[in-house]
């Protein structure tokens, strides 16, 4: 048995994980399964990808069904960098396109803490220092 954190998207699957695995170090795509004629979903869109940020597997789609909601900030994914840059960097091109749900700054939490929704709509909680590895 095991659990993997799986990322619905309604056409921008390969766009995103691709973009995910350009920032993190340690990150790659593991395998892409697309649509083809006649399925589901739009042809050449994902119907199941694997990638890996920095050691943790992931599971994507390109949903062909429309639904009401999307992803939440109740559910973020949690970086702890090594260094103000790296956070920065990853800060900075992370909220292009995205909003800022707790902006860059030092919360005592952490010595440098973002949270923010990327422009995909995933939520995503960037540290330095202080707070635990999950």
């Amino acid at each position: 048995m095991n659990v993997t954190t799986f990322l619905m998207f309604e056409g921008q699957a390969e766009e995103a994980m691709r973009f995910y695995v350009s920032l993190l170090p340690g990150s790659s795509i593991v395998s892409i399964q697309r649509y083809g004629p006649g399925e589901p979903g739009p042809e050449g869109t994902v119907k199941h990808a694997l990638f890996d940020l920095a050691g943790t597997r992931y599971a994507c789609i390109d949903s062909p069904a429309k639904h009401e909601f999307t992803f939440t900030p109740s559910v973020s994914l949690f970086v702890n960098a090594d260094s103000r840059e790296q956070l920065d960097d990853l800060i900075g091109k992370l909220s292009e396109g995205g909003k800022f749900l707790m902006p860059a700054g030092d919360y005592g939490f952490s010595q440098w803490f973002a949270w923010l929704q990327d422009r995909f709509g995933v939520s995503w909680q960037l540290s330095l220092g202080q707070v635990p590895d999950p």
